[in-house]
């Protein structure tokens, strides 16, 4: 995981919480009201939250991105801490409330667009205690949700630096 995540001021102000515990875990899922993705666990237990290296993935879909991937600018750690940590100023419930983006499960990317498209652990086909599918939400068209992934380890697994992949 060393290799995952980008280094800097910016990601360390804005992204990376301080480290992720169990407790912290099972207060943030009982507030959110659902069951985070073991891939995502695990990855918040090496470092919690920030800017990855690769921030691309495809899509089958054309989306107000590209016509054929997404991208993202950081995962949001698990927590209360940081702006964008999953309950934090601009975390999961922020998306929808202020916003308007559909209450499907998780939101846990931002966007290039400064808010304008995000990514979601989508529950919608799991419950709330299942394995989310991870989707894409486009507030520029009318807030459409393209699939990116079936499950959050797929995810990380298909982001790819886009210099290498365009």
């Amino acid at each position: 995981m060393n290799s995952f995540w980008r280094n800097s001021d910016y990601a360390k102000r804005e992204y990376v919480g301080p480290p992720c515990t169990p407790g912290l875990v099972a207060e943030v899922e009982a507030r959110l009201g659902y069951r985070l993705p073991d891939a995502y666990v695990s990855l918040a237990m090496s470092q919690n939250g920030g800017m990855p290296v690769r921030t691309s993935h495809r899509t089958k879909t054309r989306t107000s991105w590209a016509e054929d991937h997404i991208a993202i600018t950081g995962i949001f750690s698990i927590g209360y801490d940081k702006p964008y940590s999953l309950c934090g100023e601009r975390g999961s419930r922020f998306w929808v409330e202020e916003w308007g983006y559909p209450d499907i499960g998780i939101y846990f990317a931002d966007c290039p667009s400064a808010g304008h498209d995000m990514l979601c652990l989508d529950y919608r086909a799991c419950g709330s205690q299942g394995k989310p599918s991870v989707v894409h939400v486009d507030q520029e068209l009318d807030y459409a949700i393209t699939l990116v992934a079936p499950d959050f380890e797929s995810f990380l697994r298909g982001l790819e630096d886009i210099g290498e992949a365009w």
